[in-house]
């Protein structure tokens, strides 16, 4: 943990720390990652959002993922300049915008999550395949305390 700023022993035994740090790192390399391809993580994330979910709106799109319905507008707006993104007037609702994945969106969208693999294979790449498997469900635990980890998150 070169990059981690100073703490003092007791602190950096602490769970809260170890998570903060190793979630620094991991969000730098899949940041870095997904910048090869001219992306951005919450544009990443919201197009992801958008291939699992279909064609939904921009509202939902935000609750779903928590942004800012005015960032929402922005990332959306990139997005679709970029053409990874279709948004037309809702057929049940012509004053909401369904936002869908386009071709080309789906081909960017394959290749950032093998960057992203690959980013978060270097950050587990000190652990053996049971140890990732193992960590995944600790953390998942941690995640969703209320829950066994099979529904979405609460809160």
């Amino acid at each position: 943990m070169s990059d981690a700023p100073y703490a003092p022993r007791r602190i950096r035994v602490l769970p809260s720390w170890l998570l903060g740090r190793a979630a620094a790192r991991g969000h730098r390399l899949v940041a870095e990652a997904l910048a090869a391809e001219g992306l951005r993580m919450m544009h990443h994330a919201v197009l992801s959002a958008v291939a699992e979910s279909g064609p939904v709106s921009q509202a939902e799109l935000g609750r779903t993922l928590g942004i800012d319905p005015k960032d929402m507008v922005g990332v959306v707006n990139d997005l679709q300049r970029d053409g990874l993104v279709t948004r037309t007037p809702d057929p049940g609702d012509r004053r909401k915008n369904a936002v869908e994945v386009s071709t080309a969106g789906r081909r960017v969208l394959r290749r950032t999550q093998r960057l992203g693999d690959r980013a978060n294979d270097e950050l587990t790449a000190a652990l053996t395949p049971a140890e990732r498997e193992q960590l995944i469900a600790l953390l998942t635990r941690i995640v969703r305390p209320a829950d066994d980890g099979a529904g979405p998150a609460r809160g």
